[in-house]
């Protein structure tokens, strides 16, 4: 007899239940009763399917608004530099694709965390003696949204907790609801130029906090932290012993006036998981490459957390093969014209876009330091006929076929957010339709009686 087989006693005829016998190597033994199963079609989503929400979605798919036909569609709610066609990214990045096609070499499956060869690259684009790198602290990983999405699921378990920033991306709720892990909120204060309200952020930490999220620079805010800043958030994860997941995918992607710090660099003591990609600084948000710094000098992960996020990874084989194949030459020829030109419109649009809408009377824009975005504060006492922000932005594409997201979709109120990647003369106009539409819908209040007099 085969070493393993199943038989099934008969008893000349099929009773509701059937003894199953197994015999191992000729020794049989009985496993139970199985009961039978009453065929019928139920197929059901799973639990984490049933999990998921974006809030942004759920947002931008619900407004039932048409545009005003008799204007032209402004988006400025689309976080995609590549949409309108007039940021591109630098030709050595595309004669790299093109090479690493051409040559062959990288049609086939590859290590699940991705090429040696591509990993010892991002290693050394970003290795300094502050945060020394070497290429088994890299992971490659399908975006900067898979790469957040592994840190999440290799540091946290159902019914655990994380600290995730207010206003902030929303694929982080996203992402941690639809694996049962908890989201708590801790502010950013506007008028601070967005920086942590630490106190705050401490008062949320408890046994089971597990991460701490630091978005920097900042969707939706476009802030930029200063290193003393930073200094402090590390001092509040070092005390409380909670590890971080910074969220860099917008680092070097400020202005002149400010400077980016990456975490990492500032600590030896904190264990930093830090995400980034080429999908913002290099404009390919399509070409899905993104990558895990894992930065852990005093070994508090140890090999647990780097077997975890291997792990992980072979669920999905890694990112991209040519674009791996094209790493070397994008990150070692890529001009420092390219990167210097991009920031410069980013800034220039920038300061034009708070300077029209700061002179607009019931709007309170907060001056970006970098990334491609702009929050804009609305004194919903001077617009009485919009219950919230969603209406207020639901009536601006009404009337004047401008869109910008509601920061409801960032757990914010009454704050809309502009990107500020489009053309300048979008951005003139857009900037020009906002406000006659706040003209049109603005009320004064006893306060400001006088303002509206002159």
């Amino acid at each position: 007899m085969d070493p393993y087989v199943i038989q099934m006693q008969d008893h000349g005829s099929l009773p509701s239940v059937q003894d199953v016998h197994v015999s191992v190597a000729g020794r049989s033994s009985v496993l139970g009763k199985a009961k039978s199963r009453k065929a019928r079609w139920s197929v059901r989503p799973s639990d984490m399917s049933n999990k998921t929400f974006n809030p942004i979605r759920a947002i931008v798919d619900n407004m039932k608004v048409k545009p005003n036909p008799n204007k032209t569609m402004i988006a400025l709610s689309i976080g995609d530099p590549t949409v309108f066609g007039n940021l591109l990214t630098d030709p050595e990045v595309t004669q790299a694709m093109k090479d690493a096609l051409d040559s062959g070499k990288f049609n086939g499956y590859v290590p699940a965390i991705g090429y040696l060869s591509s990993r010892e690259e991002v290693a050394s684009y970003y290795h300094c003696p502050e945060a020394p790198l070497e290429a088994k602290d890299v992971i490659l990983t399908s975006g900067c949204s898979q790469a957040i999405e592994l840190c999440l699921a290799v540091l946290a378990n159902p019914g655990q907790n994380i600290l995730v920033p207010r206003p902030g991306f929303s694929l982080y709720r996203t992402l941690a609801e639809s694996m049962g892990i908890e989201v708590k909120l801790y502010n950013l204060l506007p008028e601070k130029n967005w920086e942590i309200d630490l106190k705050q952020l401490e008062s949320l930490i408890d046994e089971k906090t597990v991460c701490l999220i630091v978005n920097n620079p900042s969707n939706p805010c476009g802030s930029v932290f200063s290193r003393r800043h930073l200094q402090k958030i590390l001092a509040v994860a070092a005390r409380q012993c909670v590890p971080i997941l910074a969220d860099e995918i917008y680092g070097d992607m400020v202005f002149s006036d400010s400077k980016f710090e990456p975490l990492a660099t500032l600590s030896s003591n904190v264990p930093i998981l830090s995400c980034g990609g080429l999908a913002k600084r290099w404009l390919v948000p399509g070409w899905r490459m993104g990558w895990i710094l894992i930065h852990d000098r005093r070994d508090i992960f140890g090999n647990e957390i780097r077997d975890g996020l291997t792990k992980l990874s072979q669920r999905i084989l890694g990112p991209c093969t040519l674009v791996q194949g094209a790493l070397k030459s994008i990150l070692c020829r890529t001009p420092q014209e390219f990167y210097h030109n991009t920031l410069s419109f980013l800034k220039s649009n920038a300061d034009l876009c708070y300077g029209a809408l700061a002179a607009i009377p019931g709007l309170q824009p907060i001056r970006p330091s970098g990334a491609m975005y702009l929050m804009v504060g609305i004194e919903m006492e001077h617009f009485p006929e919009f219950e919230n922000d969603v209406e207020f932005t639901e009536r601006l594409v009404a009337e004047q076929s401008v869109h910008c997201l509601p920061a409801t979709c960032f757990e914010y109120p009454n704050f809309f957010r502009v990107v500020i990647t489009v053309p300048e003369v979008m951005m003139l106009e857009a900037c020009s339709r906002i406000q006659e539409f706040c003209e049109q819908h603005y009320h004064c209040t006893e306060g400001s009686q006088e303002e509206c007099d002159k």
